[in-house]
């Protein structure tokens, strides 16, 4: 399989335009994130020379060159065929519900018994923008985390389904039984999330610093010592619905982390 390559003049419309957004809004159907990545890795050459920034601003009669590679072959991850909660599938995606105590891809030395190894099995024709580990994974859920996942079949519906995703237009809602009853039926987390500085395998709230997160919260039913809570994304950080309801003096329920 070869490289694509994207070919771009700049007119003075576009001057002073940043690298990294001309590329998203020309290519359509690619996250930020991704072309970004593709920019730092070289992929991306300005009047046929690398090492431009994704913030290098544009001038009129550059030329853009934009390189995508291959997808990276799958040997390293083994077919496994395991039962599958399929919901939906066409030629373009599939979405199904991963159970709990599944992971979604191959991680820490565990290359067997995940979501990946299951649909490499399950069907041949995944995008392969995610690369070795992730085929056609477009977002995830934690290992005990239970719910609906899309996963890509081509790079096109991949890297859109990935710039919906960056751009918040799809709505994502998690339901969770937290310990302790809030005081309010609905209301807003946001409190920024870092890692800890006493234990790098955490996140944690702060202040200042860390990335930009928001969870909206609404009871769907009170208990004595717990409620069970509905909680909608407006970002997506690591543990950002753990870290957000401990930072709100409510703990998910049994979670070990």
């Amino acid at each position: 399989m070869k490289n694509e390559t994207m070919v771009y003049h700049i007119e003075k419309e576009h001057s002073g335009t940043r690298l990294d957004r001309f590329l998203l809004h020309a290519t359509e159907a690619m996250s930020r994130t991704y072309l970004q990545r593709r920019i730092r890795d070289g992929d991306v050459t300005v009047n046929d020379k690398v090492g431009k920034q994704p913030s290098y601003l544009l001038r009129d009669g550059d030329r853009v060159c934009l390189t995508l590679p291959p997808p990276r072959p799958l040997d390293t991850v083994a077919p496994e065929h395991i039962p599958l909660d399929i919901l939906h599938e066409d030629s373009h995606l599939i979405v199904l519900n991963k159970p709990a105590g599944m992971l979604v891809h191959p991680a820490n030395g565990v290359n067997v018994g995940t979501l990946v190894n299951a649909l490499l099995a399950h069907c041949t024709d995944l995008s392969g923008i995610g690369g070795v580990e992730r085929p056609g994974i477009v977002h995830r859920l934690d290992k005990d985390t239970s719910g609906i996942l899309v996963v890509a079949k081509t790079d096109v519906v991949h890297r859109g389904l990935s710039v919906q995703f960056e751009r918040h237009s799809i709505t994502r809602q998690y339901a969770a039984v937290v310990c302790g009853t809030p005081a309010n039926t609905t209301g807003t987390i946001d409190a920024r999330i870092a890692r800890s500085r006493r234990d790098r395998r955490r996140m944690t709230t702060v202040e200042t610093g860390g990335r930009h997160a928001v969870t909206h919260c609404e009871v769907l039913e009170r208990y004595p010592k717990f409620a069970l809570v509905q909680l909608t994304l407006e970002t997506g950080r690591l543990h950002q619905i753990r870290v957000h309801l401990q930072h709100i003096g409510h703990p998910v329920a049994g979670d070990a982390v």
